[in-house]
């Protein structure tokens, strides 16, 4: 094989999202612990489960990335890869890919390994990996892609809007008595991504109409022009729809796509939760 992409399965992509005729296409899963169990992160995890499991048990839950092997065997496969992972700030599956890459090419040289820090998750990872795949169908070099690549890293944002806050009291950093009322009173708290890859708060609405407008002006604030936006939900399709009907209302043509978070997503955005990135 020539090409290969791969990529964590916080993208929220599965394999048929991505046409393959001209590479290969490879998640590799995180594992996510509730209680004393197990949920291993592939495309046939049945997130409701996971859910349910995360809302009934008192203790934290956790994740654990994919190992530098998992990384190895899929960087292996073909003569130029490129890998996208999560955040570098949010997981150290960053960090596995490299450790991968350089044990990889230790044995292997002549191979091209090119592993990117996508400074965020979900649906950025899937925008950049639908670029990658459209250059690498055009016939650019592995060195060109990756430079274009880098740039679009950097030209992404990222709003996050979450209308669960379990994990937040779980995990001590929101008292269970304020995490009751921002529930009972239908409040969202809405995050961005950083340059840095790191999650800042941006602010707090009140039912689901004021989460739209807050994100309707944080695209205006930030200089949305229309072009590719991926919306990544958690259980959510009804908060979609009405984003969507605003976004196209606003800028009529812009190219939407939306896809259902996977389990790491799912488990860090929390049912309800949404995550949007856009150029």
């Amino acid at each position: 094989m020539k090409w290969n992409i791969v990529t964590d399965s916080s993208c929220d992509l599965v394999k048929s999202d991505l046409d393959c005729e001209a590479f290969g296409f490879t998640t590799v899963p995180f594992t996510l612990r509730i209680g004393e169990k197990e949920y291993v992160d592939c495309e046939g995890l049945n997130t409701e489960t996971l859910l349910d499991a995360m809302e009934s048990c008192p203790q934290l839950g956790s994740s654990a990335c994919p190992s530098p092997h998992i990384w190895a065997e899929e960087f292996k496969k073909a003569e130029q890869t490129i890998a996208v992972t999560i955040s570098a700030n949010l997981s150290g599956s960053h960090n596995s890919a490299v450790s991968a890459k350089q044990l990889v090419l230790a044995e292997q040289p002549d191979k091209k390994i090119s592993v990117l820090d996508s400074i965020s998750t979900g649906p950025a990872i899937a925008l950049l990996l639908r670029h990658i795949a459209e250059m690498i169908r055009s016939g650019l070099s592995f060195e060109a892609i990756n430079a274009e690549a880098e740039k679009l890293i950097h030209s992404m944002k990222t709003v996050f809007a979450l209308t669960c806050f379990d994990n937040l009291v779980k995990n001590g950093r929101m008292s269970k008595l304020t995490g009751f009322i921002a529930k009972k009173l239908g409040m969202w708290g809405i995050g961005i991504g950083s340059p840095e890859g790191t999650i800042k708060i941006k602010g707090k609405a009140r039912g689901a109409a004021g989460a739209v407008s807050f994100i309707i002006n944080d695209l205006h604030q930030r200089g949305f022009q229309g072009k590719e936006h991926i919306i990544s939900h958690c259980h959510n399709a009804a908060f979609v729809g009405a984003l969507r009907e605003k976004i196209t209302e606003l800028w009529p043509g812009a190219d939407i796509t939306v896809l259902k978070t996977r389990g790491l997503d799912s488990f860090y955005a929390e049912r309800g939760g949404i995550i949007i990135s856009y150029l």
